[in-house]
């Protein structure tokens, strides 16, 4: 019988609501598997009860070490996390930089919480748990499964914030997956994401960097594109060797770095600057840092 681990680190699969209409995770990791059908042969493992937003890159490690340790035996065939949606997408990205077993990894959570009349976490558990077990999800690296629908992690984002399928894919089908690499701590590395818009000002760049950045994320307008006084400050965050990512706001579509100009794309990579491919702002925040964590250069981790 096909045997997978569950490990829970709360969001509104685990949520109830309290006396005053507040959502507060509070289902332990046995309860959630309880509620599901026909839950097959799983274990589960409970690493946190927290929202997703308040996630830290020191769980994103504690949660990468428990898939390894989960993985390190061969009667395990599969892991599911279920996680908060708010930050599913940064946490799917960062396990697959570092996923190279040929066994899955999947992802669920839930809009609804435990306690709404209609809550589509058990479903939406069942079903990770069934693709986790699926012999065709092998050597797919780490996955989503969300309101009936199977997202790779590279590229994932939530598109709304309340529909059931909330979750889509920003890269193009026949895209290749960048090779894993070894883990490293994420914890202690400190990249902000800054975001653009027209005229914006220096000061968020140099605030970044007082305050100690090892790297900058940049969420540009249009493929890659901000206002020359904020392209100055980026333009000294580089020749100081802060390295810079930009990626955009614009919901799909690739960052090319094209255009001229004090902040155009074509002169922030002149600079140095890395075009974040189709990745949206968190996902390109975890392959900085990543490839900060790990030496590598940070082109070899984006799509």
């Amino acid at each position: 019988m096909t045997r997978i681990a569950l490990l829970t680190t709360g969001g509104t699969i685990a949520c109830t609501t309290d006396d005053s209409g507040t959502l507060r995770p509070t289902v332990t990791g046995q309860e959630l598997l309880d509620a599901v059908p026909d839950p097959h042969d799983v274990t589960v493992r409970e690493l946190t009860r927290l929202d997703s937003s308040a996630i830290t890159l020191a769980d994103i490690d504690a949660l990468i070490a428990a898939v390894d340790d989960a993985l390190s035996s061969p009667d395990v065939d599969g892991v599911v996390v279920t996680h908060g949606t708010d930050s599913m997408e940064d946490t799917a990205f960062a396990l697959d930089c570092f996923h190279a077993d040929d066994r899955p990894v999947v992802l669920t959570g839930s809009q609804r919480a435990f306690d709404h009349p209609a809550s589509d976490g058990p479903g939406n558990l069942l079903d990770a748990i069934r693709l986790a077990s699926d012999p065709l999800s092998r050597r797919q690296g780490v996955l989503i499964s969300f309101g009936g629908w199977t997202i790779p992690a590279r590229g994932a984002v939530k598109r709304h914030t309340s529909d059931l399928d909330g979750f889509i894919s920003t890269v193009p089908r026949e895209a290749p997956r960048p090779a894993p690499v070894p883990a490293a701590p994420l914890a202690g590395i400190h990249v902000p994401v800054l975001a653009a818009w027209p005229g914006a000002d220096r000061s968020l760049v140099d605030a970044a960097l007082a305050a100690g950045a090892h790297g900058l994320v940049v969420e540009a307008l249009g493929s890659g594109n901000i206002g020359p006084d904020m392209g100055a400050g980026v333009i000294d965050a580089l020749e100081a060797g802060v390295p810079v990512v930009v990626t955009t706001r614009v919901p799909a579509g690739a960052v090319t770095l094209a255009y001229g100009g004090g902040g155009g794309g074509a002169t922030l990579g002149s600079h140095g600057a890395v075009g974040a491919g189709h990745l949206r702002a968190g996902q390109a925040r975890m392959a900085l840092i990543a490839a900060l964590a790990t030496g590598r250069n940070v082109s070899d981790l984006l799509i």
